[in-house]
């Protein structure tokens, strides 16, 4: 019996305990669950935060997200029976590709610890269009060079779609825009119609408004011509003004002196006078910020529209804008007010005068590539785009008495069939040959030509007071061209009839100041066109029928007994053979006609020769002298080969 309860007990035992093993098992169990769980769950975290960072990385800084968003609801895209545009097995494989692409780029970026660091903004964008964005982000880099180059490649896109340039129009910053409107192959997709001009006040006409803008201009300390045109525009009436407009003699579009009828009405005369009156105000900084705070912005867009057909007043308005756009804390309204749009399409104009216009204002408002500032009267004809040509020199042209800075260097008008190809063969009929043959011949040189307003008569005096001096306005030239950075490079001076003796007093005067020692030291030649160095016959003609015309002060001055004309050809002969100045004269030999019964030799080959350098006489009239009839032709070739042999060591180095 002890033996049976023994077993018996032994087996309670052996039931009773717990396996080792059965134990073991399940504690190793929870051990996998806590471990697995905790790495699920560090996982997720982990992915989350980098989905989190990789997001806030791809920002960009916008304001058209929304836009872009919706795009494919904005722009509506014809049909096209080009298979890479459909939406086929070729375009979803290329848009894989793209998203492969930019995960790499992703992934490489964050592997090198520079993952798109310039931040945009957040947006939907498709993943074949993040090289635009990616232009826009480096055109707001920190590094010019690299703004620069994305500009570059901007304004060589001419592949893509119509939103993508639109895109870039509203989101581009002010800078980069201006850029795209100087470079000479952008579409104008990227620039915005200006935005909606303010209505006009109620029984306003534009007319009202700008008398109301001039009357609105600070009055005082003004120049007396100033006042002048200010006047005039706010106290007399159109008809008035068109008879004040009348008179007898003047240069027209031929550059030749003829009579007008007393009772010629000019078109939108009282508009004219206005704007000659705002665009001397438009000089003064101060005045361009009353022009500006007064809304005069979109009053002159307003004018710019309505007189499509009148381009002497667009081209004032574009004065007026251009001397404003010297003040650079203006420049922000200019851009937002649009006229930066209207700029980019008349830089595009094939008319020289429209397009050289608007190059000025653009250059004005381009402080990225262009440290130089071009005033009133000064266009700059070459180059008028952002260039990677490097520019070794300058040549200037001077215009002379009621001579203007494009139409007194076209080419002769001989055969007048051929003006109507000019738009076809610019070889074979120019409106301007320094913009289009010399340009292309020594594309190495910055060529300037100068404005000024000059009066033969006073029956034609557009301002009374505004009798200048040969002195006085060489100095006023000569601020204006040191502001034009004239003087930092080799120059070479081209002036023709009173143009140069402007050059010759500027140049003595630059001798006298110190500020101004770079415009002699870099001065390497001078070309005079039938240039009156000891006087001209027209000034003796004027005063001999002193009851019918009267001359104004500077044809007074090329009198050949005037004192000032004696004394500036002694002393500019003797500085230029002290400075071994190069220098070539041309003298006509015909004489010039005036009107229908004069015929006068203007400039006779005596009072043609300096004393120094060659004299080459030439079978035409004055008027003619400085335009040469071909480009093959004596004249102009000789012009160049001269610019070539004085500017050699320039250009080559």
């Amino acid at each position: 019996m002890s033996l049976a309860y023994c077993v018996i007990c032994c087996r309670r035992l052996g039931t009773s305990m717990p396996s080792p093993k059965r134990r073991t098992y399940w504690r190793d169990i929870r051990n996998i669950i806590k471990f697995t769980g905790s790495l699920i769950l560090g996982g997720s975290l982990f992915l989350t935060y980098e989905i989190l960072a990789l997001k806030k990385s791809l920002t960009l800084d916008t304001q058209v997200v929304e836009t872009e968003k919706m795009k494919s609801y904005i722009y509506v895209h014809t049909g096209s029976s080009d298979g890479r545009e459909s939406h086929g097995i070729a375009w979803q494989a290329r848009k894989e590709l793209h998203k492969a692409v930019r995960k790499i780029l992703a992934a490489s970026a964050k592997l090198l610890q520079s993952p798109f660091t310039d931040t945009f903004s957040t947006v939907d964008v498709e993943a074949h269009e993040c090289a635009l964005w990616l232009l826009l982000r480096k055109s707001k880099s920190e590094d010019r060079t690299a703004r620069l180059e994305a500009v570059r490649e901007m304004s060589e896109a001419h592949r893509w779609h119509d939103y993508q340039y639109r895109t870039v129009a509203q989101a581009c910053d002010p800078r980069t825009l201006i850029g795209l409107a100087r470079s000479k192959d952008s579409d104008l997709r990227f620039f915005l119609p200006p935005p909606r001009l303010p209505p006009l006040k109620e029984d306003c006409s534009t007319d009202e408004e700008l008398r109301q803008l001039l009357a609105s201009l600070p009055q005082t300390e003004l120049d007396e011509c100033i006042q002048y045109f200010t006047s005039l525009a706010l106290s007399e009436s159109s008809q008035s003004l068109a008879a004040q407009k009348g008179g007898l003699w003047c240069f027209g579009g031929n550059g030749l002196p003829y009579a007008e009828s007393f009772g010629e009405v000019p078109s939108a005369t009282m508009e004219m006078f206005g704007l000659e009156a705002i665009i001397k105000h438009s000089e003064i900084p101060t005045h361009s910020d009353s022009i500006e705070a007064n809304g005069g912005l979109q009053l002159l867009q307003r004018l710019y529209q309505l007189h499509k057909d009148y381009p002497k007043i667009q081209r004032s308005i574009m004065r007026v804008i251009g001397n404003m756009a010297l003040n650079e804390h203006l420049h922000s309204a200019i851009v937002h007010s649009g006229w930066v749009s209207i700029m980019a399409e008349a830089l595009k104009s094939q008319h020289i005068m429209e397009a050289s216009h608007a190059a000025r204002t653009l250059a004005n408002l381009d402080r990225e590539t262009v440290q130089e500032k071009y005033q009133d009267g000064v266009y700059v004809l070459h180059p008028q785009h952002r260039t990677s040509q490097p520019i070794k020199a300058d040549v200037l042209f001077i215009h002379g008495l009621m001579g203007a800075a494009f139409k007194t260097w076209r080419q002769q008008d001989s055969e007048q069939v051929m003006i109507a190809k000019a738009w076809e063969d610019e070889d074979r009929y120019t409106t301007c040959w320094p913009k289009t043959w010399l340009a292309r011949d020594c594309p190495a040189l910055r060529i300037i030509s100068v404005e000024y307003d000059t009066s033969l008569s006073d029956w034609r005096a557009r301002c009374p007071m505004e009798r200048k001096s040969i002195a006085f306005r060489s100095n006023e030239l000569l601020r204006k061209l040191k502001a034009a950075g004239v003087g930092d490079r080799p120059v070479i001076w081209i002036s023709h009839s009173m143009g140069g003796l402007l050059v010759k007093k500027m140049l003595l005067e630059a001798s006298k100041k110190p500020e101004m020692s770079t415009v002699i030291k870099n001065t390497r030649g001078i070309i005079f066109y039938s240039v009156p160095h000891h006087g001209s016959r027209l000034a003796e003609y004027s005063v001999n029928i002193r009851y019918l015309l009267f001359p104004s002060l500077e044809v007074k001055e090329l009198s050949k007994d005037s004192p000032a004309l004696k004394a500036l050809q002694d002393d500019f002969l003797e500085f230029a053979k002290d400075k071994k100045f190069q220098v070539l004269n041309f003298v006509e030999t015909q004489p010039t006609t005036i009107g229908n019964m004069i015929r006068l030799h203007v400039v006779p080959e005596e009072s043609a020769d300096l004393g120094i350098g060659d004299l080459i006489p030439v079978d035409v009239n004055h008027l003619n002298i400085c335009k040469p009839k071909k480009k093959d032709g004596f004249l102009y070739q000789r012009t160049l080969q001269f610019i070539r042999e004085t500017l050699a060591k320039d250009l080559e180095n």
